[in-house]
């Protein structure tokens, strides 16, 4: 019989069903493991924005991952959406605890909508506490900057720099910037790698960072070294963007399609 890996997810839910646990889960089922979800947050948002949100109890969050980790085998971990230190700091003891052999953290702070999704104080403590713990770290460009206070002017001098906050490896991830192609850049040790691939032309971009990530977690699951669960990650996202027009979701910025492959 196969033996399909047990992946979870400690995220944020997305109503509308294109980012956070709803898209990870889709992402783990597409790549071929069990998926499971550790809710930190409940948004009320859709294709047009997030319009609020309501933070789990950080001892609720621990108990959830309590009743996870004691039952159940977990080959890799991708974190998502934590909207406070107290949260960050639970996840944090409980991982240090369990000690998953992958974990892969997408510091998601604002939505593709350009709405903010978490305090200010949970910056400091994510980069103390949770960072150091994680196999990789997959920030955007815009999170790259907040982590790093500074611009970001040449993506392979700013992943490495990124890795003094202590994660055994930087995915940088390029698909805000402008271009005919879609650059992401991996460092780990000495080690800089770039990634291109011809950008996909759609407007239904929601749930992107969310979606690399969790592919990257299902891989390093499966036994893909880094370069290889990184490569697989980026080409399975690169084909739900481009049947990502095939779905009709909302009037806004729509979801990829994770399931593409079942129609």
């Amino acid at each position: 019989m196969p033996n399909i890996k047990n992946v979870l997810s400690i995220a944020g839910s997305d109503p509308s069903g294109g980012a956070g646990i709803q898209a990870d889960l889709k992402t783990f089922c597409a790549n071929g493991v069990y998926g499971m979800a550790v809710i930190t947050a409940l948004t009320a948002q859709n294709t047009q924005g997030v319009s609020a949100f309501v933070a789990v109890p950080p001892e609720f969050v621990k108990d959830q991952l309590k009743s996870i980790f004691e039952d159940i085998e977990v080959s890799a971990v991708k974190i998502g959406m934590l909207a406070n230190a107290n949260i960050i700091n639970s996840i944090a003891d409980s991982l240090e605890l369990y000690t998953p052999p992958h974990i892969v953290f997408d510091p998601v702070m604002v939505a593709t909508s350009g709405d903010n999704l978490i305090s200010g104080d949970a910056i400091k403590v994510m980069k103390e506490r949770l960072i150091p713990l994680c196999d990789v770290l997959t920030p955007n460009i815009s999170e790259a900057e907040k982590l790093s206070r500074k611009a970001v002017l040449d993506m392979q001098i700013a992943a490495q720099e990124l890795l003094s906050l202590g994660a055994n490896a930087v995915f940088l991830k390029g698909g805000h910037l402008k271009g005919n192609m879609a650059i992401d850049v991996l460092a780990y040790r000495k080690v800089v790698r770039e990634y291109k691939i011809l950008r996909v032309d759609t407007k239904n971009t929601h749930g992107t960072g969310c979606t690399l990530s969790s592919a990257i977690a299902a891989n390093l699951a499966k036994g893909y070294g880094l370069e290889d669960a990184c490569f697989k990650a980026k080409e399975y996202l690169t084909k739900a963007l481009k049947h990502a027009d095939d779905l009709t979701v909302g009037n806004g910025c729509g979801s990829t399609h994770h399931m593409w492959e079942m129609q």
